[in-house]
C-alpha cells in the first residue's frame, strides 16, 4: 500500500469512530509508523509501505479508532518546547499547564540567589523538568502517590540532565514531605468534579489516569488541601501556583485566608478563563 492510500484509508477508519481532525491523525500515525516525518509524507506519496510497516500502522490504527490518545501511542508529548516521555500512568501535558510554568519560572528568576521549589502532582514531571531546564540555580523536591509516575518523572529528568536537581518521592500532597522554607509550591491537582468526567472526551475518561484527573468529590478537596497546608512548608514570602477548572475561582479564591496570604490573583487561559490560582505567603505569620 502506498502512503497516500494509507493516509486515506486510515483516515475514513478515524472518521467513523468520530477522532477529531482524521485526515491529519491518520497522517501522524503512518509517520510513527514509518518513523520518517511529515515532509516525507508529503514528498513521497509514491512510498509503498513494508509488510512490517503496514502491520504497525494497522495497530496505531486500531488503537487510535478505539480513542487511545496519540501520545500514549507515540510515548511522548512536546510541552514548553520539551518532548517529555509519557505513558498511561501519568496526565498528557496541556498547554494551559505552560501559564503555570512561565509565571513559576518569573518567580524564581526575580528570587535573589539560589532557590528551591516543590510540585505536588508530578506526574510525567513535566512543570518540575521545565521549570528546572529554565532556571539553573534553583533545585526541587516533587511527589506523587504513583511510583509509576515517579519512575516517568525520574527518566524525563534525567533526560533533560537536571535528576542530580530533583528529589523524587512517594507522598499524599504533604504527608511525606519535611523539607521546610521553599520559596515556591507549584501543582496541577485532580480538580475534575466526579460528576463531569462522563462530559470529557473519550480519550480523557478512558484512558487518562482517574486519580490524575479527579478526587472523586467536588474537585476541590485537594486544591483546598494545597492551600491550607502551604503555609507550612512555604517561606515567608513564598508563593503557591495552582491550576484550577474553568468555573472554580470564585471558590478557591475564598480558601485563602486574608491574614496568611497576600495578592492573591487568578491567570487566564488562552481562551481568557481563570486558570492559575497565583498567591504570597505573608512575611511574619507562621510560627516555626
Amino acid at each position: 500500500m502506498k502512503i497516500g492510500n494509507a493516509v486515506r484509508a486510515i483516515a475514513e477508519i478515524l472518521e467513523v469512530q468520530n477522532v477529531p481532525e482524521p485526515l491529519r491523525e491518520a497522517s501522524l500515525l503512518i509517520c510513527l509508523a514509518i518513523k520518517k516525518d511529515k515532509a516525507f509524507l508529503i514528498a513521497h506519496p509514491e512510498y509503498e509501505l513494508r509488510v512490517d510497516e503496514r502491520s504497525l500502522l494497522q495497530d496505531f490504527a486500531n488503537r487510535r479508532a478505539n480513542r487511545e490518545p496519540y501520545q500514549y501511542i507515540a510515548g511522548h508529548q512536546e510541552f514548553y518546547g520539551l518532548e517529555f516521555e509519557v505513558t498511561p500512568d501519568v496526565l498528557i501535558p496541556r498547554p494551559e499547564t505552560e501559564i503555570l510554568v512561565e509565571r513559576a519560572i518569573r518567580s524564581l528568576t526575580e528570587r535573589p540567589g539560589s532557590s528551591t521549589f516543590l510540585e505536588v502532582g508530578v506526574g510525567s514531571g513535566c512543570i518540575a523538568v521545565s521549570i528546572l531546564a529554565s532556571v539553573s540555580n534553583s533545585i526541587a523536591a516533587a511527589v506523587d502517590i504513583s511510583d509509576k509516575a515517579l519512575a516517568v518523572a525520574g527518566r524525563n529528568a534525567s533526560k533533560r540532565g537536571v535528576s542530580e536537581r530533583l528529589r523524587l518521592f512517594v507522598s499524599d500532597v504533604y504527608t511525606n514531605v519535611e523539607q521546610r522554607n521553599f520559596d515556591l509550591i507549584v501543582s496541577n491537582p485532580p480538580y475534575v468534579p466526579n460528576a463531569d468526567l462522563e462530559t470529557l472526551q473519550p480519550e480523557v475518561r478512558k484512558f487518562e489516569p482517574y486519580a490524575s484527573l479527579s478526587d472523586g468529590g467536588n474537585g476541590l478537596s485537594i486544591v483546598e488541601k494545597l492551600i491550607r497546608g502551604a503555609t507550612n512548608f512555604l517561606k515567608p514570602g513564598g508563593e503557591l501556583l495552582i491550576e484550577i477548572g474553568f468555573d472554580q475561582s470564585p471558590r478557591v479564591e475564598n480558601m485563602f485566608d486574608a491574614r496568611l496570604w497576600e495578592t492573591v490573583e487568578f491567570l487566564p487561559d488562552l481562551q481568557g478563563i481563570p486558570r492559575i490560582a497565583h498567591a504570597v505567603f505573608r512575611a511574619n505569620t507562621r510560627n516555626d
